[in-house]
């Protein structure tokens, strides 16, 4: 057939009568109102969509999927995947759409398509995603000739508007809604023929598939499908052709080349070809001197003969990180993929791992670092991801060191882990408008555009940001893919054809690690290599981790293939399928860490209360002639509580205090300040007297080196990760009294039976059996617990036991401490506390399960129908994170300060009369005030707290509470009285 013939002259070439061609032309795709002005019709539309398919394929899809799509059709993958892209919205030719625009109704009904009284009840209406399944399944039966053939397929069409029906949920709810008699029949099958005959297929028969996607892949496509259509509808915008005749494949390609350029779209390595040695991706790449550990990851990656789950395990320090984007690059350059996503605990953990791999993309191509994303909430303050996406002036780079970064993280406890909020929700989902397009211009949070070579600024939105073919972020959006909500095949698109990095996985709680386990499940399927990072990780999580993957991989839901006991720590454990076999194996020789272990002495401290006095006065006397103390508590009024005691007493040292509820700015700044002194590079800069009182915001990639750890006590694999930071760096000066790396516990006492008395705040975050587990294993080298009242003056001597030998010991005290052995004195309360903590944990697993991707007794299902049957209902991102995090929800506010006139910021810089921001550095030195409010306070909050008036209009402000401080310094929140503090941040007086 003629290329060059628009739609019009091609349904005349197929003989199709007058009136056909003329109510096939008039069927609407876009409106005037909805679309700039500029009416569309349907088959542009259509046209359009497998168009910008087409440039996916040659410009962003990774070779991975490209090669599955061309083993499902038989070697045709690009064209296929133009088809199904493009067919997605043929049930707009159905009176339930037409309908829905009085204006472009007319012609339609002036063709000789009518409907009688249509509902007006939104249960009764029919949407065009779900038509277009109801049309199109049994022509795909009849014509291929299968229902299995087609079983897979029409669920991507149902699907394309974020949810994935029943096909109980085809049946349409009212007998006009699908339009009846022979002229719509003959209309609606001709929208199908003359698509299909435009793209370059013969017909509907000739698309029939050779093969079947898996589930997970199907759910990938889906994703594409969606993003296709997002593109294809913004590149249409004003430009709308309302005559077929000038519809055309030539014309659709002319004009989403344009739109694809202008919004700088692409993928990521493109075929990136293998490295030239072994552990050139460390020692070239990186510029790292390889370790063994980093070595055993790195030539796993090379070994492992289809991709796989790989789980690294080595001590704090190691450099697991930098392994593991040395061994996603032999992966990706292996299986074909295109990308990675880094997932990290926290905010605060993700800023500068986005710093470092940025720089290690652009190691491969400069111009990739418009590629590379940072996904969370308060991106905005990370110098690097504006000097890109927003085009502010560069920070001068600082390259970290050989460890596992070297930012502030560890909010497990306070504010769960991870945090992805702070996006707008743009819209919601109507039959007419596409969601996401209002974002498809230039930066849709505020901002300036970049010249025409930055970075694409479509991927800002929420729901898009995993698109990017390199993006770091909170672990949540690894989480959220996870999840039975709309929109979820978006997120996990962005996953397909990348490697998946998670750091610090052992801090996932069991109400998290529900969904960990649902997207490693779905990863294992779709054939993405996923490595898992952990200085201290039990070994029951190994495990379900291992099987979690495999499930995925053989597609059934209770595969157990038990993982081999490491020879040592390091270990690294790969886990894969071949030939329909599950493999789970470990490192088989020790590999030793890079620094030999060093014997650490215990202490009890024993104190319950928040004062924090007995720390403060242990404080004292460890710096007294000299050294850097770290105090790690679990409660951030403990933390503010020695703080005082410390400053009361007119203690001249240098003295830090960092926890959650000091705002952005006060907290990026002192993190900064720590690491300045204390991190790797501090060299002869480092203080003669320095303490730095934390939270558990020090417990993780938090790149210090102190002297002397003081701890509230904690479960044992987190207490490890405290003792991390202690004697870190090699080559760093100490005064001899702390040559011996020293811990002292503290948070616990012995009551009058000798059974542990814990801090309120410790049992509320961790439970009573991992604590009276990790005491236990303390006891062993620190001696019997004593009571608070048994406290002698002086600071606390080592126990009579062996000490701990860091990291030699890590692999077996977290075996210890999660086992099954006995290792609490008789007389504690250990079988009883063991009970409740199993009956909590099976209560928060059944809570995540309500909101999982698919069920366990789904799993088996070879399609994508009915997967959002009873799904969540979450919208914004804050009801997103509620999802796949547990415990009481938690809000965001800015502080600001009411004074004579108006209102001015944390920092006192002048808003306006009504809290106006006329630029971008005002608006930065605002949400530098921004706190994440105490859990209690959550109510009262959403209930009493607004945006301030003069921030309607700025992107960034529009939706943020504003916390507003009057005249004494002091706001009622509810029963209670805040007030902040420069230094010891938020403070709350109950009431």
């Amino acid at each position: 057939m003629d290329r060059e013939c628009s739609v019009v002259g091609l349904m005349k070439a197929m003989g199709l009568s007058p009136e056909a061609v003329e109510r096939v032309s008039r069927f609407w795709g876009k409106s005037a109102a909805r679309n700039g002005g500029r009416r569309h019709v349907l088959l542009g539309h259509l046209l359009d969509t497998a168009t910008v398919a087409g440039l996916m394929w040659d410009q962003y899809v990774s070779r991975a999927l490209r090669q599955r799509l061309d083993d499902i059709s038989g070697g045709r993958g690009r064209l296929w995947f133009m088809w199904v892209c493009g067919i997605h919205d043929c049930g707009k030719a159905c009176p339930a759409f037409q309908a829905m625009d009085a204006v472009e109704a007319v012609p339609v009904l002036a063709a000789g398509l009518t409907w009688g009284r249509l509902p007006t009840d939104r249960r009764k209406m029919w949407r065009h995603d779900v038509a277009g399944a109801a049309l199109l399944k049994p022509r795909l039966v009849a014509e291929w000739g299968s229902e299995e053939a087609a079983g897979w397929v029409w669920p991507l069409v149902a699907g394309h508007h974020g949810a994935f029906p029943s096909v109980r949920g085809l049946e349409p709810p009212h007998r006009e809604v699908q339009g009846r008699g022979p002229a719509w029949a003959e209309a609606q099958r001709a929208v199908v023929d003359v698509f299909t005959r435009a793209v370059g297929f013969e017909d509907v028969a000739d698309v029939r598939p050779v093969g079947a996607l898996r589930k997970a892949e199907q759910l990938a496509l889906s994703g594409l499908i969606v993003m296709a259509d997002w593109i294809a509808s913004a590149g249409r915008m004003g430009r709308g052709l309302a005559d077929a005749g000038l519809v055309s494949l030539d014309d659709a390609q002319r004009c989403m080349e344009e739109a694809w350029q202008g919004l700088r779209l692409r993928g990521g390595w493109r075929d990136l070809p293998l490295p030239q040695t072994r552990l050139a991706p460390l020692t070239d790449r990186l510029g790292v001197t390889a370790r063994a550990s980093q070595r055993e990851l790195v030539e796993r990656a090379w070994s492992m003969p289809v991709p796989g789950l790989m789980v690294a395990e080595a001590p704090m320090g190691e450099g697991k990180t930098k392994a593991a984007l040395a061994a996603a690059e032999v992966l990706a350059a292996r299986f074909g993929l295109d990308g990675v996503f880094v997932a990290m605990p926290t905010q605060a953990t993700s800023d500068p791992m986005y710093e470092q791999v940025l720089q290690w993309v652009c190691t491969f191509d400069p111009e990739l670092e418009s590629q590379v994303a940072l996904l969370h909430g308060r991106r905005r303050f990370n110098a690097w991801w504006r000097a890109i996406w927003e085009g502010k002036p560069r920070p001068h780079s600082d390259a970290g060191g050989e460890g596992d970064g070297c930012g502030c993280g560890g909010e497990r406890a306070e504010a769960g882990l991870g945090d992805a909020g702070g996006y707008d929700d743009f819209g919601a989902i109507d039959e007419d408008a596409d969601y996401g397009m209002a974002a498809a211009g230039p930066l849709a949070e505020g901002g300036s555009p970049s010249e025409a070579d930055g970075p694409a600024h479509w991927f800002l939105d929420s729901k898009r940001g995993l698109l990017t073919a390199f993006a770091v972020g909170t672990v949540d959006h690894l989480l959220h893919a996870a999840t039975r909500t709309r929109h979820v095949m978006l997120r996990f698109a962005g996953l397909a054809g990348k490697v998946v990095i998670v750091d610090e996985v052992h801090a996932a709680d069991v109400y998290m690690r529900q969904f960990l386990l649902e997207a490693l499940r779905w990863l294992g399927q779709a054939g993405v290599p996923v490595v898992l990072l952990s200085a201290t990780l039990p070994p029951a999580q190994r495990q379900l981790y291992v099987d979690a993957y495999l499930s995925g991989v053989l597609g059934t839901a209770d595969v157990h293939q038990p993982v081999p006991e490491p020879a040592g720590y390091p270990c690294v454990t790969v886990a894969y399928g071949v030939g329909g076999r599950a493999v789970a194996e470990t490192s088989r020789e020790a590999v030793q860490s890079w620094r030999e272990s060093m014997p650490v002495e215990l202490a009890w401290l024993p104190d319950t209360e928040i004062s924090g006095a007995r720390v403060a006065q242990a404080v004292r006397e460890f710096v007294a002639d000299g050294g850097v103390v770290l105090v790690v508590v679990n409660q951030v009024a403990r933390a503010q509580a020695v703080y005082d005691a410390l400053c009361e007493a007119g203690f001249d040292v240098d003295l830090h205090l960092l926890h959650a509820r000091l705002c952005a700015a006060h907290r990026a700044e002192r993190t900064e300040q720590c690491l300045r002194l204390m991190g790797p590079q501090v060299g002869a800069g480092r203080p003669e007297r320095m303490v730095v009182i934390a939270t558990q915001l020090a417990e993780q990639s938090f790149d210090v080196d102190a002297d002397v750890l003081i701890t509230d006590l904690a479960p044992t694999d987190l207490l490890l990760q405290r003792i991390g930071r202690l004697h870190r760096h090699s080559g760093t000066r100490r005064p001899d009294a702390h040559s011996v790396p020293r811990v002292v516990v503290t948070g616990v006492a012995a009551g009058r039976d000798g059974v542990p008395r814990f801090l309120g705040a410790s049992e509320a975050i961790y439970g009573t059996w991992s604590l009276l587990r990790a005491a236990a294993l303390v006891t062993q080298s620190a001696g019997s617990l004593p009571a608070a009242a048994d406290a002698q003056g002086g600071y606390p001597r080592p126990g009579e036991g062996t000490g701990w030998s860091i990291p030699a010991d890590v692999l077996a005290l977290v075996a210890q401490a999660y086992g099954s052995d006995e290792i609490c004195p008789a007389h504690w309360p250990e079988a009883e506390a063991l009970e409740q903590w199993r009956a909590k944990e099976r209560k928060r697993e059944a809570k995540a399960e309500e909101f999982l991707l698919c069920r366990q007794r789904e799993w088996a299902f070879p399609t994508l129908e009915g997967l959002h049957y009873a799904g969540s209902r979450a919208v914004t991102q804050e009801q997103l994170d509620a999802v796949v995090r547990d415990g009481d929800p938690t809000v965001e506010a800015v502080i600001v300060r009411r004074v004579p006139g108006g209102y001015r910021a944390c920092d006192g810089t002048w808003l306006g009369v009504h809290g106006e921001v006329d630029d971008d550095e005002v608006t930065d030195r605002l949400l530098g005030g921004t706190l994440r409010l105490p859990a209690r306070l959550t109510a009262a909050a959403q209930a009493e707290l607004r945006p301030l008036p003069g921030w309607v209009d700025r992107p960034w402000l529009k939706y943020r509470l504003a916390l507003v401080l009057e005249d004494d310094g002091t706001a009622l929140l509810g029963a209670d009285r805040v007030s902040y503090d420069d230094v010891l941040g938020l403070v709350v007086q109950r009431g």
